[in-house]
């Protein structure tokens, strides 16, 4: 089998002394190596693939936004041509032909343009959009990570305690056949022992492989070789949820969300997409200006032409559009509708926003509560099996009822473990649907494991 270091994340007062023994020996060893939440989250923002791609496009967005200031700013370029000019003149006779040359230099400064005002107001609102994408891939990875570590804790957990429960079944079994040997029980105290001890094997195996596909997943996002997250101290302490008010995460996210400020932003972008399609119907105003040089290096006196002219202009150009086909007026239209429909997807971005806060909210809520109904129940069943323990060696209780016993405490205290790490990933994705996820979150969870 492969090699294991169970990590108990609570006591575990029904473990015998020489798996004690052996957990207290390994859990120096695999801490030593071991990284924490923020260590691991720091190597999946330097490697997942995903999020290297949104601050990628969030790079390309920004660049995408500066290019709408060129409207407003003036425009210069340069042209020049070679020629090879032939005249054949019958009256007067005149044949010849010779080369000419000219370079133009033009410039223009848009004076009275809406549509390039609207633009470049758009840029500012698509930088806008971008970071709030740029943010939600963030709390994405936040939550990616933080959930790929505590499977990995949950299946070390859950091979911990098979383990624990082999090791205790195994001892049940001996006891049983001891007991036949010696004529006080009967052969079906050993096999019914015997078959909860294949059973257990059989979550062994499957414990072990789980680990395993957890351990991958985990490798392959933070890029790291067998990566060690380290294990909650002992005993866990669930912290409070705070604020204790689910309409408080809400008013929050109302500002916060990265979903509702990209609707907010779409809404915005759209307005200004209205007013360039209005702009259609204004006029425009440039100053413009321009220089030309003609040279003619070739020219004959014959030719009449001057070998060199230079020409230059100032002045503005006025545009007064007449009618393109009802083309303006069908795009006013289209932008009005799709204003429309962005503020249709803002109140139900807003909508589907509150009703996850409220969700996340109440499940982080039933997720103490489980807590601690499970840690009741773990008292209980520890009870229940030492009080099965007595039973049967008086006489009053058979084999199956403590090997069910064990089989409930081993159960009890898995669910356990698993519903502390859903509670801290609930609190994870509440603040991810609220938008006041940060790396700091990450910080308040390291205080929680061990050192």
């Amino acid at each position: 089998m492969t090699p294991f270091h169970p990590l108990p994340v609570f006591r575990l007062p029904l473990l015998s002394l020489p798996l004690a023994c052996a957990l207290a020996a390994l859990a120096p060893q695999a801490q030593a190596q071991a990284q924490s939440l923020v260590q691991l989250y720091e190597s999946a923002r330097a490697f997942d693939a995903s999020y290297q791609s949104a601050r990628l496009q969030y790079d390309a967005n920004l660049a995408r936004a500066e290019q709408s200031r060129a409207g407003i700013l003036p425009s210069a370029a340069l042209s020049a041509g070679v020629a090879r000019i032939g005249i054949d003149n019958n009256t007067p006779p005149i044949n010849t032909s010779f080369n000419t040359q000219n370079a133009t230099l033009s410039a223009s400064q848009p004076l009275y343009r809406p549509a390039n005002w609207a633009s470049y107001e758009q840029g500012f609102k698509q930088v806008d959009l971008a970071r709030a994408q740029l943010e939600a891939a963030a709390q994405e990875l936040i939550v990616r990570t933080s959930q790929a570590y505590f499977d990995v804790l949950a299946a070390q957990d859950t091979l911990a305690f098979v383990r624990a429960q082999k090791e205790a079944v195994a001892e049940q079994l001996a006891f049983a056949k001891r007991n036949f040997e010696v004529g006080t029980s009967t052969i079906t105290d050993t096999r019914e022992a015997q078959a909860r001890f294949d059973l257990v094997i059989a979550q062994e195996i499957s414990a072990e492989n789980d680990l395993r596909v957890r351990q991958l997943a985990l490798d392959q996002l933070v890029g790291l070789s067998a990566a060690k997250p380290q294990p909650l101290a002992a005993p866990v302490s669930v912290p409070p949820l705070l604020p204790a008010n689910a309409d408080t995460w809400v008013r929050q996210s109302e500002a916060l969300s990265p979903a509702i400020r990209q609707a907010a932003s779409n809404v915005e972008l759209s307005e200004l997409e209205v007013k360039k399609a209005e702009a259609g119907h204004k006029p425009t105003l440039d100053a413009v200006a321009s220089y030309n040089v003609t040279q003619n290096p070739s020219n004959t006196a014959q030719a009449g032409i001057s070998s060199r002219s230079n020409t230059g202009s100032v002045g503005v150009q006025l545009n007064v559009p007449l009618f393109a086909g009802f083309a303006t007026q069908n795009r006013i239209r289209e932008t009005l509708s799709l204003r429309d429909k962005a503020l249709s997807d803002l109140e139900g971005t807003r909508r589907a926003v509150a009703q996850n806060v409220r969700a996340a909210y109440l499940g982080v809520q039933s997720g103490q509560s489980q807590v601690r109904a499970l840690e009741a129940a773990e008292l209980s069943s520890q009870s229940a099996l030492e009080a099965n323990r007595l039973g049967y060696q008086v006489g009053v209780r058979i084999n199956i009822d403590v090997l069910n016993a064990q089989s409930q405490l081993f159960q009890t205290k898995r669910d356990l473990a698993v519903a502390r790490y859903n509670v801290l990933l609930g609190e994870l994705r509440l603040r991810q649907a609220s938008g006041t996820l940060t790396p700091d979150d990450l910080q308040r969870l390291d205080a929680l494991l061990v050192r």
